[in-house]
């Protein structure tokens, strides 16, 4: 079949190598000359651990398998198997990991409870004052700002591929789209992973869509001296992932509330450390639109502070900061929005801070739904 894919982001690039792996013709347009998205906005993470038990659980060990067999065959992806830490640095924060390691799941996702000393003989980089870690050895990462590039230079390689940037999509039928331009591109099927963008063409072909729009703040420093040789991040994040919900979750919530900043912009602390060596940290969300079309220092000034105190010594130089948006489902148990709008389109979107992680098993999802 001949499957156009309108939007150039992780979700839709890997609906694009799910049929070109299947034997199909695709042709994959994007609005801007390159994706600016959510896609590039993020840490890389292929984060397992923290996600809901039941289908969420499920579609990020999936996918986790998927971009590790991807990243095997397109190096360029920067795909690395290097786990995570979540420091603990409280006894309330202590008890969440313990609970979580003792559940039936723990070793499907990889968990297990570290020691201080283990901490530092597995990342020497963490030097602060902890009680131990929570350790996720499914978790890995990819470099975001790369991976599409990578991905659809691969897809070109098969000669079954054609990128088509600068093209807005006007108009969408069962026998395929007009962009901007006026060009007609006939296919059989056609796939709308436009991201955030929920205005314009999907209101006028879908109308309104269950998914809300997020946005976050993040920022990335200069190279750290030495390898993160994980990801970190900190006790915050077992209040923002479902995983960790429970007795001692509701604790930790009463007896230590979170610092009014990080409460005010619903912030964890999570950090990657990229190819080049240097820090992405993040993030806040803000769910109330209109968005500011500005950012806000005190939130990055917490974030800086938070990882300078695990890391046992100040970030280095920030040199990059930037907001971004994503689409989450209004019901955030679902882990994708997929609707057959009619006959062969389908729209594809919010999965929220999930899409990175998740796009792969999505997509193939789509693939055997539609019957690729």
């Amino acid at each position: 079949m001949r499957v156009l894919i309108v939007g150039g982001g992780v979700l839709g690039t890997m609906h694009a190598w799910q049929a070109v792996e299947r034997g199909h013709d695709v042709v994959q347009l994007e609005q801007q000359p390159e994706a600016r998205g959510a896609s590039v906005r993020n840490f890389g993470l292929v984060w397992v651990g923290g996600r809901a038990a039941g289908e969420e659980l499920s579609v990020a060990l999936r996918a986790r398998e998927l971009w590790e067999r991807v990243g095997e065959r397109v190096p360029g992806l920067g795909f690395r198997a290097n786990g995570s830490l979540t420091a603990l640095r409280t006894a309330a924060e202590l008890a969440v990991a313990a609970e979580v390691v003792a559940r039936p799941d723990a070793a499907e996702r990889g968990f297990a409870l570290l020691e201080p000393a283990e901490v530092r003989a597995l990342n020497p980089a963490v030097r602060g004052d902890l009680l131990g870690a929570l350790h996720c050895s499914r978790d890995a990462a990819v470099e975001p700002r790369v991976a599409q590039p990578a991905l659809r230079e691969a897809l070109l390689a098969s000669g079954r591929y054609t990128w088509l940037p600068g093209r807005e999509v006007r108009a969408v039928s069962a026998h395929g789209v007009r962009d901007d331009f006026g060009v007609e591109h006939h296919g059989d099927v056609v796939v709308l992973c436009t991201g955030a963008w929920l205005g314009g063409l999907v209101r006028e072909v879908v109308g309104e869509v269950p998914v809300r729009r997020v946005r976050l703040q993040m920022m990335q420093t200069e190279p750290l001296a030495e390898p993160l040789t994980t990801s970190l991040a900190d006790g915050d994040s077992f209040r923002y992932y479902p995983a960790y919900q429970g007795t001692a979750l509701d604790a930790l919530n009463a007896s230590q509330p979170q610092a009014e900043i990080a409460r005010e912009h619903a912030m964890q602390l999570l950090l990657v450390q990229r190819a080049d060596g240097g820090l992405t940290v993040g993030d806040t969300h803000g769910y109330a639109e209109p968005f500011p079309f500005d950012t806000e220092d005190d939130p990055y000034a917490h974030l800086a502070s938070v990882a300078s105190d695990l890391l046992g010594r100040p970030l280095p130089r920030v040199v990059r900061r930037w907001a971004g948006v994503y689409a989450q489902c209004l019901d955030t148990t679902r882990v994708v929005h997929r609707q057959q709008v009619e006959p062969g389109v389908w729209l594809v979107t919010g999965p929220g801070g999930r899409g990175m992680t998740c796009s792969p098993a999505i997509a193939f999802d789509t693939a055997e739904e539609i019957g690729l």
